[in-house]
């Protein structure tokens, strides 16, 4: 009866929070997604972070899924929980499966920023989803690289990866771009001597390159080498 109780009051608020314009606009940027309430980022991440100040352990293991803010919501609970890498294991590994969106992948990765205390358990855990064949599981592992390891300590073993990935999903292609991007904007030396002998798919090299060209972080002499090398 508690967790009812709590799964009630929970929607109740998110009910009061939605906002049928902002509902209208996000559906049309999130293709596919039935169960949308039209709740802002900013508050669900208030809500998300009074929870993992709670007993979040309850939480996350009776929470409801029957909209896609209350999905977002046990994500940023996860990020925002004061805990080692190791307890939350068990609560990823039931949540990972849930996204089907990339809005709700990406406002988790980046909540999680327990990646930044325990870089290395995370870039472990992290091997498994970057391998895996479905599409958004594939996507969640490129977001939390792109997210919390562009750094000289894992670009190589970034790019490494971006030369195994061979998902076809739209979304994993448009994840893979992305990091590349961010690669190029941090380390572009590194990043141009990766593009002479990158190994990615013809379609996702040349997106990277049109998002870098069109980066305000990117130089101009820069871009103009860039746009030369495209496929």
């Amino acid at each position: 009866m508690k967790v009812l109780e709590r799964n009630r009051r929970i929607r109740a608020e998110l009910e009061a929070l939605a906002e049928e314009k902002y509902k209208s606009f996000s559906s049309a940027l999130i293709p596919g997604e039935d169960n949308m309430l039209g709740v802002r980022l900013p508050a669900l991440r208030g809500m998300a972070k009074k929870l993992a100040k709670g007993d979040w352990r309850e939480y996350l293991e009776q929470a409801s899924d029957d909209s896609m803010e209350e999905i977002v919501l046990q994500g940023m609970t996860i990020g925002y929980v004061k805990a080692e890498f190791r307890e939350l294991i068990p609560y990823l590994d039931a949540f990972v499966p849930k996204i089907r969106n990339w809005s709700v992948c990406d406002s988790t990765c980046n909540s999680l920023k327990i990646a930044k205390k325990e870089p290395e358990a995370v870039w472990e855990y992290l091997q498994t989803y970057l391998a895996s064949e479905q599409e958004f599981e594939v996507r969640f592992g490129l977001v939390m690289l792109l997210s919390h390891f562009v750094n000289e300590n894992y670009l190589e073993r970034i790019f490494a990866w971006l030369d195994k990935i061979r998902h076809e999903g739209y979304y994993v292609k448009m994840a893979a771009a992305w990091n590349l991007a961010a690669c190029f904007a941090e380390f572009p030396e590194e990043t141009m001597r990766y593009l002479q002998r990158s190994a990615m798919d013809d379609w996702t090299y040349n997106k990277a390159i049109q998002k870098m060209t069109e980066s305000y972080r990117v130089s101009g002499p820069d871009k103009e080498r860039l746009r030369q090398m495209k496929r």
